[in-house]
C-alpha cells in the first residue's frame, strides 16, 4: 500500500504539518492499513530516541552535536529544544528514574530530573569520564538501561576490519558509572539494542565490515541470553564467512552465530520490539530494525538498506525477515535514512530520519 504524507494526521492526536514531505513528494509503502506521517520537524541529525516519563522525547545527534528535547509531541505543538550543544557525536540517549543520561565520544553524562528543567538544564554529571576511545571511526555510541537497571553501552571498532580487543564490545555498568565490565566482544559496531519483553534476552544489530564485495558479508541481528559470548569480529562474519584478513584469530564455529543475517550493507541500526496495543496482535513482541542504509556498493549492485524492516519470531527464534517501511530510497535517490525506533505511548511507532531532520510516526487504523 503507497502512503502520502498528508498535511496533517486526522486521530486522535492532531500532528504538525508536513512541509518538508510534501515538498518532496516522498511516498512510503507500508502494509495494509498502517499510515505514516511526520511528527516532528527541524530536528537537525536527529538520530537515538529516548522517552521520558512525562511524554518528553530526548534526540540523540551525530554530526550536530546536540541534544534535543521534543515537548507536546503528542498533542498537536511540538517544541523542539535544544538542551546540549557542541558535544562530540553525541548518538546515545537514555532516560531513568527521570534523568537523562547522554554519551558521546569517551563519556557518560547524567542530566538529573531533566523534564522539570528543560529550559536550564545546567551542566551535566559526568558518569563516567574515560571511555576507551581510538579515532573517530565508529566513536558514536548507543546507550540503554536493561532490566538489570545497569546501563549497557557500545564501543565500535576505530576500523573497517582490525583486532582491538578493547574495543568492539558492550560494556555495562550501574547508573553512577561504578563496576564497568564487558558485556559482549567480537562486536563491530552496534548502534542499536534492545531486550525481550518476556525473556529479557538482550537483542543487538551489528554493522558488517565493508570492502569484501556488493554481497558479502551480511548485517547481523543477535541475541545474548548470557554475559561473556564472542560475536565473531574481526575473524568471523555472519555465521560463517572467515575474514581474509584476521581469519586466523579464531574460528566461526567457536563465535556465537547471528540469530538472523540481515542484507549485506544496510547497516541495520536502532531496534525495538513491538509492545503497544495499536498494531495488530500478530506485531506483539516482534522485532523493528532501522535499517540506515548502504554507502560502499558498486553502482551496479545498486544501494540497499534505506528502509523499517521487520523480523517475526516464534518460540523466541526469527522465522522471517521481511520489509516493512519503503520509500527512503526511490530510483536510486536517498530521500531519507532511519536511524532509531521507539514505541510511544499511544503504540503508535516513531522513527527518527537523520538525512532529513525528522521525526515519523507510523500508525494503524485497519487492514
Amino acid at each position: 500500500m503507497t502512503i502520502r504524507f498528508a498535511p496533517a494526521l486526522m486521530s486522535l492526536f492532531a500532528f504538525a504539518a508536513c512541509d518538508v514531505c510534501a515538498a518532496e513528494n516522498v511516498d512510503f509503502q507500508l502494509p495494509e492499513g498502517f499510515s505514516v506521517e511526520v511528527l516532528v520537524d527541524g530536528v537537525d541529525n536527529a538520530r537515538s530516541l529516548a522517552l521520558g516519563d512525562d511524554g518528553t522525547i530526548f534526540v540523540g545527534s551525530r554530526q550536530a552535536g546536540n541534544v534535543y528535547a521534543v515537548r507536546n509531541a503528542f498533542s498537536g505543538s511540538p517544541d523542539v529544544i535544544t538542551i546540549a550543544e557542541g558535544l562530540k557525536m553525541p548518538n546515545g540517549v537514555a532516560v531513568r528514574g527521570g534523568d537523562l543520561y547522554v554519551a558521546d565520544t569517551q563519556r557518560v553524562l547524567r542530566f538529573p530530573a531533566i523534564e522539570s528543567r528543560l529550559e536550564n538544564p545546567g551542566e551535566p554529571e559526568i558518569i563516567d569520564p574515560d571511555l576507551p576511545l581510538k579515532g573517530k571511526l565508529h566513536a558514536w555510541k548507543h546507550i540503554g538501561f536493561g532490566p538489570d537497571d545497569k546501563l549497557y553501552v557500545s564501543l565500535g571498532a576505530p576500523c573497517n576490519i582490525c583486532d582491538e580487543p578493547d574495543l568492539s564490545v558492550i560494556l555495562r555498568m550501574n547508573p553512577d558509572g561504578s563496576s564497568r565490565e564487558t558485556f559482549a566482544r567480537g562486536v563491530r559496531n552496534s548502534v542499536g539494542f534492545t531486550w525481550h519483553p518476556v525473556t529479557g534476552d538482550f537483542w543487538f544489530t551489528d554493522n558488517g565490515r565493508d570492502m569484501m564485495g556488493d554481497d558479502i558479508p551480511p548485517g547481523e541481528l543477535n541475541r545474548a541470553s548470557a554475559t561473556g559470548l564472542d560475536f565473531g569480529f574481526p575473524y568471523c562474519h555472519g555465521s560463517d564467512i572467515a575474514d581474509p584478513d584476521f581469519g586466523d584469530l579464531g574460528r566461526c564455529a567457536e563465535s556465537s552465530p547471528p540469530a538472523q543475517e540481515l542484507g549485506p550493507h544496510v547497516a541495520p541500526l536502532g531496534v525495538t520490539f513491538y509492545t503497544g496495543d495499536m498494531f495488530p496482535d500478530e506485531y506483539r513482541n516482534q522485532i523493528f530494525i532501522a535499517e540506515h542504509g548502504s554507502w560502499n556498493r558498486s553502482k551496479e549492485a545498486g544501494k540497499t538498506g534505506y528502509r523499517l524492516t521487520l523480523v517475526r519470531l516464534q518460540d523466541n527464534e526469527p522465522i522471517a525477515y521481511e520489509p516493512f517501511m519503503e520509500g527512503f530510497l526511490q530510483g536510486g535517490e536517498v530521500l531519507g535514512r532511519p536511524v532509531d525506533v521507539l514505541v510511544a505511548p499511544d503504540g503508535a511507532l516513531l522513527i527518527s530520519d537523520d538525512k532529513r531532520g525528522v521525526i515519523y510516526r507510523i500508525s494503524y487504523t485497519s487492514g
